[in-house]
């Protein structure tokens, strides 16, 4: 999608018609020549506002030119902005100013928020950057498309999600910031999407349209959603108020009368599923089970797992998922399973909840969406190919599309790390110092990652994440002694602690392959734990750190170098199952070299 060239700008056109009526007067006695006369001073009316806006671009492109007295934070970079030039060109600016500096910036500069400017809604710094270049030159700038387009390769992207989102965000800026002629032209492209995107897609759209109060844009959202299948529950979730006793309303009218006298009746069943949302509204997992067990009402019933992978904490989704009354693959009314329904909510702590629980990535919507489709029409080329930095978040939308993407390819040959009840004391130690140590290691290159697999095994989240302190205090090992327990409660709780870390390692290995390679070639150096680097000596410490930065930086050039190749694209048929017994061996032969 690439927004033209457009010189309409009001200024713009008032100094190009002032200048024209002033030098024509002056040339009405000379009939003859007055029509070469009149298009040579057009000309050079053209030519001159085309220098002058070249001239205003240079302040924003160019760093020589940056006589900026002003900033506007935006995705936490500083863009700096000149408020003579603002204030003229928007009334919002205009009264902004009039009333002081906002707080303080570099060299003294005035600096204001963009999330503070714009009340609802969302300004990107792409978006803003052409928003700012329309201020200066009264031209817009062709889309960047690493913003406008979804990672989707099938996507014609006339109607995806990034492209909306795009032009929700040019909208909401020139509403906010009071121009009148982009409004307008932005509400047509949103009125182009609104019969071509899918209904929940429209959905931020009627928003913008409703927070702006652009009349014609929010009555063609509100008919587009009433014909759709979209569930009022839903949408009573999404919606104000007034708009969905509109879309009720437009619903009622289009329905045979006595379709619609049935509609007005709300069933006994309907009130206990409503119930049943509210207490996962609350997050109170005990509630859900006391109306579950007072109701007739089930789970499936409620579409209560479809609902919470919408709306609730990831946490409640693994309560949910733990009471073991919901079917997985159950479709809503809509066609949508509750894996298709979270790669909207694109959380990936979720997707490994589901897929663990069972949930099949394969399963496509009645219009043939699988959850990786979906996750990749939601996603931005630019968010998937930001750069990954280890020891840093990645980026949630691209960790999505990842997991779902190996989900799709996995081999039937998973890696299996069974706990076997024959440990003998000494290799349950073994294994659970190197367990301990995968883990840490973990937490520390790849933490969204670790997180995910963390939280998914189910693990002792309080252990696994205990303070610094703690961890340098017990060699970054997790072993407190009760003197007063048991040698078999003991075991016991080792047992616990090791399945739990086994499960992560295992979660890591089927989700995070390219993260494990990493890692196994990380621990193939001798390396006793987490703290090591400061035991011994003064000089041994220095060569300990010098070698562990020198492996750190080889096992990143190895990471950098894997995405360059694969470009986020197909490893090699996932996990096979010789690499699987490989690591097995190499995990045995680590264990016995500790």
């Amino acid at each position: 999608m690439v927004f033209g060239v457009m010189d309409n700008s009001n200024d713009s056109s008032s100094s190009l018609s002032f200048v024209s009526s002033h030098l024509s007067h002056g040339s009405s006695n000379h009939n003859a020549s007055s029509s070469t006369s009149n298009e040579h001073v057009a000309n050079i009316e053209i030519l001159t506002l085309s220098k002058l806006s070249g001239g205003l671009e240079k302040l924003l492109i160019d760093a020589e030119y940056d006589y900026s007295d002003a900033e506007i934070l935006v995705e936490d970079m500083c863009v700096g902005v000149h408020r003579c030039i603002l204030a003229s060109r928007s009334p919002f600016f205009h009264e902004l100013f009039k009333k002081g500096t906002g707080g303080s910036g570099k060299e003294g500069k005035p600096r204001y928020l963009m999330s503070e400017l714009v009340p609802y809604g969302t300004v990107g710094y792409e978006s803003f950057q052409v928003f700012l270049h329309y201020l200066y030159t009264g031209k817009l700038k062709a889309s960047p498309t690493e913003v406008t387009t979804c990672v989707d390769e099938t996507c014609i992207h006339d109607a995806c999600r990034p492209a909306i989102n795009y032009a929700l965000e040019l909208m909401y800026a020139s509403a906010t910031f009071q121009m009148k002629e982009l409004v307008l032209l932005f509400q047509r492209h949103l009125l182009n999407f609104v019969e071509k995107a899918l209904v929940e897609d429209v959905i931020p759209i009627l928003l913008a349209a409703f927070n702006c109060q652009i009349d014609q844009l929010l009555s063609r959202c509100i008919h587009r959603v009433a014909r759709s299948d979209f569930d009022i529950i839903s949408l009573e979730k999404e919606l104000p108020y007034e708009v969905v006793t509109e879309i009720k309303s437009c619903r009622l009218s289009s329905q045979p009368e006595s379709a619609a006298d049935t509609m007005e009746v709300e069933p006994l069943s309907e009130k206990s599923i409503r119930r049943i949302h509210k207490s996962l509204d609350s997050d109170d997992v005990e509630l859900l089970k006391l109306l579950l067990n007072e109701s007739r009402v089930t789970l499936d019933d409620a579409y209560a797992l479809h609902y919470a992978c919408a709306y609730s904490d990831s946490k409640v989704i693994q309560e949910v998922l733990g009471l073991g009354m919901a079917d997985i693959l159950r479709r809503n009314s809509r066609g949508y399973t509750v894996l298709h329904v979270a790669a909207r909510r694109k959380d990936p702590s979720i997707l490994v909840a589901l897929l663990n629980k069972g949930a099949c990535a394969t399963d496509t919507t009645p219009d043939g969406q699988t959850a990786l489709s979906i996750c990749q029409r939601l996603t931005r080329r630019k968010d998937y190919h930001e750069k990954t930095v280890q020891g840093k978040e990645s980026n949630k939308d691209r960790l999505c599309v990842d997991l779902l993407e190996r989900e799709m390819r996995r081999s039937s040959m998973t890696v299996s790390m069974s706990v076997s009840s024959q440990l003998t004391a000494d290799d349950l130690h073994m294994r659970l110092d190197y367990l301990e140590d995968r883990v840490l290691f973990a937490r520390l290159l790849f933490p969204a990652e670790a997180r995910v697999a963390i939280e998914n095994a189910e693990a002792d989240s309080s252990s696994l994440y205990a303070n610094e302190s703690a961890l340098k205090g017990t060699n970054g090992k997790l072993k407190e002694v009760d003197l007063n327990e048991s040698p078999s409660a003991r075991a016991r709780k080792l047992q616990l602690r090791l399945h739990a870390l086994m499960k992560t390692v295992e979660n890591g290995r089927r989700f995070f392959p390219h993260c494990s390679e990493v890692l196994d070639k990380f621990l193939e150096d001798d390396m006793p734990d987490v703290f090591f680097l400061e035991k011994g000596s003064e000089e041994e410490q220095r060569m300990k750190k010098a070698r562990f930065m020198e492996l750190k930086d080889d096992v990143q050039k190895a990471f950098h170098k894997d995405m360059a190749e694969n470009n986020h694209s197909a490893f090699s048929s996932s996990v096979s199952s010789s690499s699987s017994s490989t690591r097995r061996e190499g995990l045995n032969h680590r264990v016995r070299r500790k």
